[in-house]
């Protein structure tokens, strides 16, 4: 991100909103907008806005998955697929 070249101030923002959001949708590179000289809201694609909550949705199952380890919340790996393969009603012979 060229953060030089993407800070704007919110008047910027309401005057060339059209050409931002093209910007937006070609590079993916985010704004950032100030008001009164301090930075108050960061406007990007949606593309770029679903990766970000696609990640953050993965670090919490990570996050959860080590919470889950650290309480001794496990099983062996065989019985949890013996398990997966019980519920879909398959064989213990695949």
């Amino acid at each position: 991100m060229s953060l030089a070249t993407h800070i704007k101030p919110i008047s910027y923002l309401k005057a060339n909103a059209a050409k931002i959001a093209a910007e937006l949708k070609d590079d993916g590179e985010a704004y950032i907008i100030t008001q009164n000289g301090e930075a108050a809201m960061v406007v990007q694609s949606v593309a770029e806005y679903e990766q970000t909550q696609e990640t953050l949705a993965m670090l919490q199952l990570v996050a959860y998955g080590e919470q889950e380890i650290s309480s001794g919340k496990t099983i062996v790996a065989k019985q949890a697929f013996a398990d997966v393969r019980a519920k879909m009603g398959m064989s213990d012979d695949i």
